[in-house]
């Protein structure tokens, strides 16, 4: 299904980025602020879908959110039950030790590649920011400890992949990854724990060419996902 949308907004806004273009694509939108984000629909133009998915508000209102097409003017429950009929077989795991500013942005990544859930270990809070509210369409379920999340793994019969470069680590392009996952990150700086390393099946590590020893955990974790998703999907 193709949901129409305001299409003088979106011609102006996908035109290239100079300053008039964006000042009558943002105009189109329905603002007068040229640094404004050019991107989501004015309201629903003509008479209005008659489908419990739309949202009457957005409708009369607007899009701006940072959505995809397929779901302008969608509520959000609509959104996430559209995702849970096509989300990937693979989990993401995160220790939260330290209020990892790292966190929101692999849950941010975790919806990108349409990972099954988010599963955070250790403190309860989390450091959002960086979700950049993709937590809202994203399943995310707490651990207290690594023995809880292993319990909750081996209950569902799903492979821990640790990532992390560490000795006898596998590079990635050597590495298994199984359909049915769950790939597991640590900290920034202290990497995954040995707890958590010594509960994993396989430990797996990215492979560099530089002369740093590791990347941000968040860039290794988008890496990771989207090569489960080259090979799976």
């Amino acid at each position: 299904m193709t949901d129409p949308i305001a299409p003088a907004a979106r011609e102006a806004a996908d035109a290239a980025p100079g300053t008039a273009v964006r000042a009558s694509a943002v105009a189109a939108l329905g603002s007068s602020d040229p640094l404004a984000p050019t991107y989501g629909v004015g309201p629903w133009p003509g008479p209005w879908p008659d489908d419990q998915r739309y949202d009457r508000d957005l409708l009369a209102h607007g899009d701006r959110r940072n959505v995809i097409d397929r779901y302008r003017y969608w509520t959000m429950d609509a959104i996430v039950a559209d995702l849970d009929a096509r989300r990937h077989p693979f989990h993401v795991a995160i220790e939260n030790w330290q209020h990892d500013l790292n966190i929101g942005s692999i849950v941010r990544s975790a919806n990108a590649f349409g990972a099954q859930a988010v599963h955070i270990i250790g403190r309860r809070r989390w450091n959002r920011r960086g979700a950049m509210v993709t937590d809202r369409y994203q399943h995310v379920t707490h651990h207290d400890d690594v023995a809880a999340f292993v319990q909750w793994a081996d209950a569902v019969s799903l492979p821990i992949l640790a990532i992390d470069n560490v000795v006898g680590s596998v590079p990635v392009q050597d590495a298994h990854l199984p359909e049915r996952c769950v790939l597991l990150f640590g900290q920034e700086g202290p990497g995954v724990s040995a707890d958590a390393l010594n509960a994993a099946s396989a430990v797996i590590e990215i492979t560099q060419y530089g002369s740093t020893r590791s990347i941000n955990a968040s860039a290794a974790a988008a890496v990771i996902m989207y090569e489960w998703c080259r090979r799976w999907v």
